[in-house]
């Protein structure tokens, strides 16, 4: 088991095996692949990758960000030619799969021209949809953050695209600034997600 455990991809391949299973035994129990059944594997997907996304972003936000000016210049490239350019890597691709699986999810659900808008095609008489609407705005956001703004700014922050030491430091706080920006909006997106499910079936 230890061997196993010992090797990441090993372990995933395993995850992933008894996922499977755990769905095929949904499969049997909801009797056909019907559009439910793809929905909820939808749904699924979309919390695996979001999990991935919103956990790294909180990484950066809670222990990164906040540590990094106590470790000493000798030790930071460890961090910043390592594991931060590794981080943004599933980051930024998981940022990028929540919000597609999250897009296919609610066209698959019927409600995704009702959400873009708020609820305003229906005269915002179904609060459900302004719900989730506002949480797939808020998640869109996020999302454009992710590409448009953090990794170009990474980028050069890392050294990955050249940059003088002004440049990196600039292209460093505005990372920091919308990767902030992120996680306050993470936990508003967070309630209308978990909560409209719940709360409107």
């Amino acid at each position: 088991m230890s061997g196993l455990l010992s090797n990441l991809r090993s372990t995933l391949i395993v995850s992933l095996i008894l996922s499977v299973v755990v769905i095929a035994g949904y499969e049997v129990h909801n009797g056909a692949l019907d559009a439910i059944f793809w929905q909820a594997l939808l749904r699924w997907m979309h919390v695996v990758f979001g999990i991935l996304w919103i956990g790294l972003l909180y990484y950066f936000n809670f222990v990164q960000i906040p540590k990094m000016p106590e470790i000493p210049a000798e030790l930071k490239p460890a961090i910043t030619k390592y594991i931060a350019p590794e981080a943004l890597f599933w980051f930024r691709w998981a940022a990028l799969l929540t919000w597609v699986m999250g897009l296919i999810l609610a066209w698959s659900r019927g409600f995704i021209l009702q959400a873009i808008t708020l609820g305003a095609t229906e005269g915002f008489q179904v609060p459900q949809h302004t719900f989730i609407g506002l949480g797939m705005w808020l998640g869109t956001i996020m999302f454009l953050n992710v590409w448009v703004f953090i990794w170009p700014a990474q980028k050069i922050a890392l050294g990955i695209v050249e940059g003088d030491a002004e440049a990196k430091a600039r292209a460093g706080r505005t990372a920091m600034l919308f990767s902030r920006t992120n996680t306050l909006l993470s936990l508003p997106m967070l309630a209308t997600m978990t909560m409209n499910q719940t709360i409107f079936g």
